[in-house]
């Protein structure tokens, strides 16, 4: 990948947050990951991409950041599906504002949602690109896996 690839990723995660919330999001430096554990909060929200490009998009935050963001856009519930749900809407908001900017050929999937994904590994074949975020004195992480 390269680094404006990244920076569309960042992009997507600040701008969700900003239209979400009154609070700013802070990225932290992006850092590649091989082969090892990247996942290592409650939720985790898994977009599949296929076309030109092959890999998959992860948004991955723990509940307690979750709550919060929720709190934020008016909802009152925070049971583990409002929390499931969410996670994978930003998850599926990431990715889909990344395809305005791969194209067409930028396939994404539904959202598949796994909780309590502290400690998750990857695939041993993946190699990530890994962005922190700190939203709401929390950190979440968008975890980018692409051919």
């Amino acid at each position: 990948m390269k680094e404006q690839d990244i920076i569309v990723f960042i992009d997507s995660a600040t701008n969700y947050f900003t239209k979400m919330s009154t609070e700013v999001a802070s990225i932290g430096i992006p850092y590649l990951k091989e082969n090892t554990v990247a996942i290592k909060h409650e939720y985790t929200g898994i977009i599949g991409i296929t076309g030109r490009k092959r890999g998959r998009v992860y948004f991955s935050a723990p509940k307690v950041l979750l709550k919060k963001l929720l709190v934020s856009i008016g909802e009152h519930s925070d049971s583990a599906e409002a929390l499931s749900d969410l996670v994978g809407e930003v998850a599926n908001t990431i990715a889909g504002n990344a395809r305005s900017y791969f194209g067409s050929e930028f396939m994404i999937s539904v959202p598949f949602v796994a909780d309590n994904t502290k400690r998750m590994k990857l695939p041993p074949t993946d190699r990530c690109y890994v962005i922190p975020i700190e939203w709401g004195g929390h950190e979440a992480s968008v975890v980018i896996s692409l051919e």
